[in-house]
């Protein structure tokens, strides 16, 4: 019989909440699969034009960028060890209405996040492997990363795991050719990989706001906040971990790639990474490349889907989406079923769709949700404020200093992004209006947060 998470009842019973299974390691490993790290490969033309032949600088700017917001997730997430990532963070500091938006921007971040990695999976596969048409391969890749994520998180942990660990190497094999090449690089060619007499502070970091795009989905780790042993010593950890590796590998190996091809100039600049891979090593070598985009997608779908539908579980829960529905758990298996069914519906729409206009959607969720995480540390810090528990600078100056940068790369977009992005905002709005009546009462309040507050140590908001 199927049994839901009802509100009022005790959450901590088997069929009402996720089932706490995952150490630091799996975290890292699910949110660096959810970065995909071949990413590097696949939009190292595209950042390498931009900054005039300084990809490796780019990526660093957006290193240094993303990790200001990462840090501010790690507060949250300790003080907050709950699934909801933003919305939750918003709902429980900037008050209900608040963590509404929260949660409604970050919808369009999740709920198209999914359909756009299956798309760039299905697309990559039908190039490489013909026999099966487009609309074949799509169907195959959201069937197979659904049925991962319906058998368990800890299923897709050991799933992600092998397929992270092949990724790792396949660009340890990329690494490798580079570097046996560049004894006949000049000796200049790495300083200018990073700083050239074309490049500047504005395409470096016009650049930077490209690659920032490849760091999308380090925030996923904070839905995850009831499936970890320790969250709020592990969720913390593996967000930051998430984004210092992910960045050290795009450096890296933008790094060697711009070495050995100096300048921001390609016949394709969309496929300038694989020029320069069929470059420095023999055909295999492309094609082990290949095969690890292929594997490092897949893992990137797997962590998508999983972190999209906990989203959903949240605020269906929450009685902010049909709670019967959103907020059921399989009894035995512990995993949203309804959610991971609708995310895999809505992505066999993605064939009608195309990548700029579905991607315009995510970016813009994306950065807008940083920079409310931001906002959420600065609030914290501002309702403790008379007790002195929380230093200025770790929770006022760095996330400022991430609110102004997450902003500055919002306004980046191009105009269909923002106009794309401010309709779903303004749809919110009237959604907020009907379900508050006219702003006169709250939103549903999070009944298991409540609960999870007592049982696991979280922090009521203040007064």
């Amino acid at each position: 019989m199927i049994r839901y998470a009802k509100k009022g009842t005790d959450v901590s019973s088997d069929s009402g909440r996720l089932s706490p299974r995952l150490g630091l390691l799996s975290i890292t490993v699910f949110g660096l699969a959810y970065m995909a790290p071949a990413t590097v490969v696949t939009i190292f033309g595209v950042i390498s034009a931009a900054s005039h032949g300084t990809a490796p600088m780019a990526f660093f700017i957006a290193t240094v960028a993303m990790t200001l917001t990462a840090l501010s997730y790690g507060k949250l997430a300790r003080r907050f060890p709950t699934s909801g990532s933003v919305y939750t963070y918003a709902r429980r500091t900037l008050g209900p209405r608040s963590g509404f938006l929260a949660g409604w921007v970050l919808l369009l971040d999740y709920f198209f996040l999914p359909m756009v990695a299956w798309l760039i999976q299905a697309t990559y596969m039908h190039a490489q492997l013909t026999f099966l048409p487009m609309w074949g391969w799509l169907v195959a890749v959201i069937v197979a990363t659904t049925l991962v994520n319906a058998l368990g998180i800890v299923i897709a942990d050991q799933v992600n795991k092998v397929l992270l660990g092949l990724t790792a190497l396949g660009l340890l094999a990329l690494v490798t050719a580079c570097l046996l090449q560049l004894d006949e690089a000049s000796s200049g060619a790495g300083s200018r990989a990073l700083w050239n007499e074309a490049s500047s502070l504005s395409t470096s970091a016009a650049a930077a706001a490209v690659a920032a795009y490849a760091f999308l989905g380090f925030d996923a780790l904070s839905t995850l906040g009831e499936e970890a042993r320790e969250p709020r010593r592990d969720i913390p950890r593996g967000i930051v971990l998430t984004v210092l590796v992910g960045g050290a590998v795009f450096c890296a190996v933008s790094l060697l790639m711009q070495w050995l091809h100096p300048g921001g100039e390609f016949e394709n600049e969309d496929a300038g990474g694989y020029e320069v891979v069929a470059t420095v090593g023999p055909t295999y070598l492309a094609d082990l490349v290949s095969a690890v985009i292929i594997v490092g997608g897949l893992a990137s779908c797997v962590a998508i889907q999983a972190g999209t539908s906990r989203l959903l579980y949240a605020m269906g829960r929450d009685g902010v989406l049909p709670h019967r529905v959103f907020g059921y758990l399989h009894p035995r298996l512990h995993t949203p079923l309804f959610n991971l069914g609708l995310v895999m519906a809505v992505g066999l729409f993605a064939v009608l769709l195309s990548l700029t206009t579905a991607a315009s959607f995510i970016n813009f969720g994306a950065f807008l949700a940083f920079t409310l995480v931001n906002v959420c540390v600065i609030a914290t810090w501002w309702h403790n404020y008379r007790e002195g528990t929380k230093t200025a600078f770790t929770h006022l100056v760095l996330p400022l200093a991430g609110a102004v940068v997450d902003l500055y790369l919002l306004s980046r977009l191009n105009q269909t992004a923002l106009l794309l992005g401010i309709s779903w905002l303004v749809l919110g709005l009237v959604y907020l209006c009907v379900l508050t009546r006219g702003l006169r009462v709250d939103p549903p309040e999070l009944t298991s947060e409540k609960q999870n507050a007592g049982s696991r140590g979280g922090v009521k908001r203040p007064s």
